[in-house]
């Protein structure tokens, strides 16, 4: 049966809804698993590693440490198809497992329910502790970790950036008639 009637604007929102993703409960927020990974800031994962890793080094092993992250004494080098020898450090492991989880959270930005937001709000926590550790604790003063606090930073602008221009979409949508 057609109904030739215009939607309402709640009509059209729930179909909008739906199409991008079956609406409020029906994104896999009843399974806790899932609704922690949402929450939970992936790029604290590096932060943590290079922390234990830090941390473990104690005070006078901290030289041997940064030393030992940004120019190893055995660096795993690869051999180019120009016969150049590409030599990877420990920091630039840190960095590439960084930007992978940078990425999920780029992707994970774009949703915009509750739990966006605690994720938004956990990322800034996690920045500044980058933030201060970088400024005041001697173990996290290298770049490898400059660039994980910077990683930081982008993925708290990109989620809060995302999320406005997600909200302002929906206003917009939900005022049209």
């Amino acid at each position: 049966m057609s109904n030739d009637q215009p939607l309402s604007v709640s009509e059209n929102l729930a179909i909008r809804q739906a199409r991008r993703g079956g609406g409020r409960r029906g994104d896999n927020q009843g399974n806790p698993m899932w609704a922690i990974i949402n929450v939970f800031p992936l790029i604290l994962i590096p932060v943590l590693i290079y922390n234990i890793w830090a941390f473990g080094a104690g005070d006078s092993g901290v030289g041997a440490f940064v030393g030992e992250l940004t120019n190893p004494k055995d660096p795993m080098t690869i051999t180019m198809a120009s016969g150049a020898e590409w030599a990877i450090t420990t920091g630039d492991l840190f960095v590439l497992v960084a930007m992978v989880f940078l990425f999920i959270e780029l992707l994970k930005s774009t949703s915009t329910g509750t739990a966006a937001i605690f994720n938004h709000a956990l990322s800034m926590l996690v920045f500044i502790v980058c933030l201060v550790e970088f400024l005041l604790w001697n173990a996290c003063a290298t770049t490898p970790f400059f660039l994980i606090t910077v990683m930081a930073l982008l993925d708290v602008l990109a989620g809060v950036v995302v999320t406005i221009i997600s909200a302002r979409r929906d206003v917009e949508f939900a005022g049209q008639h």
